[in-house]
């Protein structure tokens, strides 16, 4: 099968590549926060933090359909929880379409939770396209994300493709056996191919943990290479974190400028 790699672009030299980890981690998690804690109605704001991300996706070479592939992934589940907040609320505008009312409260809240989940996830995906797994492991092992977390997510990232493998083997197994899973008494098969797989990924854990202490794990990966923190990451880290503290009060700054 062809593997799928979440830093898939993390190799192409550029400026944003060249930075370290920690660097970059802390810049996009707090363009991450400050977005979602922005008011509703902070237009300049959201533009702002846009703005932002995509100068930094220029100047770090990833395609643009790359990153709208992945925002793409959580339309589905926005629409899952937004398709009805149009039709609820109280006070403000209200439209009539089709004989159904829309509530303006209720378009600007779907308005508000899609703009920051889409910036959530196309933020996320441009930091790991433009990082590689193992220094992101390293920066967030180095800003204090607690070991198990990198642990699981390490193990995870090596052996899903393992397990991937092995389920499309039984898929061929199975689908040589004349499988066509059209009847309902068929459901049995995939039942058993799921519990299969996972007393097969539990033994393959097992035998993998134990190897690994014999080669004297201790529960936690070392690295040759520590990136000390230069005067570049610092630099890059400060600009971005004050233009989105900027974004984020603009619109306070602007009732007060005009109130002036």
């Amino acid at each position: 099968m062809k593997h799928f790699f979440i830093d898939k672009y993390s190799e192409i030299k550029s400026p944003l590549r060249d930075l370290g980890a920690r660097a970059k981690i802390i810049s996009f998690f707090a363009l991450i926060l400050l977005c979602v804690t922005t008011p509703p109605n902070a237009r300049k704001a959201f533009g702002g933090y846009y703005l932002i991300f995509f100068t930094l996706l220029f100047i770090s070479k990833v395609p643009l359909g790359f990153i709208l592939k992945r925002v793409m992934v959580t339309v589905p589940f926005i629409l899952m929880i937004t398709l009805f907040i149009p039709f609820m609320g109280s006070g403000g505008g209200s439209y009539n379409l089709w004989g159904l009312t829309l509530y303006q409260s209720g378009i600007i809240l779907l308005f508000n939770i899609a703009i920051k989940a889409f910036f959530g996830v196309a933020a996320l995906t441009l930091l790991t396209s433009t990082t590689p797994f193992n220094e992101l492991m390293d920066g967030l092992k180095q800003v204090g994300t607690p070991k198990i977390f990198i642990t699981i997510a390490s193990f995870m990232y090596r052996y899903i493709f393992v397990v991937v493998n092995e389920t499309m083997r039984m898929k061929r197994a199975r689908d040589s056996r004349n499988f066509e899973g059209k009847w309902i008494w068929q459901t049995g098969t995939i039942g058993q191919m799921t519990a299969t797989l996972f007393l097969r990924s539990y033994e393959r854990g097992e035998r993998i943990y134990s190897a690994m202490l014999s080669r004297g794990y201790d529960g936690e990966a070392k690295t040759l290479d520590k990136r000390p923190i230069i005067f570049r990451d610092i630099a890059f880290t400060t600009l971005i974190v004050s233009l989105a503290v900027l974004s984020h009060f603009s619109h306070t700054l602007t009732k007060l400028v005009s109130g002036s």
